[in-house]
């Protein structure tokens, strides 16, 4: 039986005390990775949850709420209770889908893309500069780990190179979805 594993390939990356070294290293970078937008949060009497409503909604305008709870994997009683706060508070517009009306149709207004803005603004500039002083190849390794952190091809689909005239745009499942925002 051939060996699987190339001459000269190390992998004392596998042993546990490297394993568990990772875990903390992801634990300790969700931590810095938080801790600003957290702040933040605070000042609206918000939390992670929220945040992630926020980002995902900025990232895909138009997601039914269906969707939503696919991706968070939370209860509709969860997202109901953060989803009522941002709309009551005006950071985000629900509207009724034109094709089927039962549907709820996600949209951040003016004034929740710039608290989006302001979540996000120093979580890109640490990836950003992460990623510069690691170069391409460590940020193609570091986008293979977490692909295989991830636990559901569905959701691991999300990150398929994306190609066809609309490569390099937010996962809008419609042209014409606008920019984010809703008045």
């Amino acid at each position: 039986m051939a060996d699987i594993n190339p001459p000269g390939l190390n992998l004392l990356f596998l042993r546990d005390e490297e394993l568990r070294q990772g875990i903390e290293m992801l634990f300790f970078a969700y931590r810095d990775f938080t801790a600003e937008p957290d702040a933040i949060l605070g000042k609206y009497g918000f939390g992670r949850a929220h945040h992630r409503v926020i980002y995902f909604v900025g990232r895909d305008p138009g997601m039914t709420v269906g969707e939503l709870l696919g991706i968070l994997r939370i209860t509709k009683q969860s997202l109901s209770r953060v989803l009522g706060q941002l709309l009551k508070q005006g950071f985000i517009q629900q509207k009724t889908g034109q094709r089927d009306r039962r549907q709820r149709l996600l949209y951040l207004t003016d004034k929740g893309a710039e608290l989006e803005r302001q979540l996000s603004a120093e979580q890109r500039a640490r990836i950003a500069r992460a990623y510069r002083a690691a170069g391409a190849q460590a940020v193609e390794g570091f986008r293979k780990v977490m692909l295989g952190v991830i636990g559901r091809e569905e959701d691991r689909r999300r990150f398929a190179p994306k190609t066809g005239p609309d490569a390099g745009k937010a996962s809008g499942k419609e042209s014409g979805k606008g920019t984010g925002t809703a008045g």
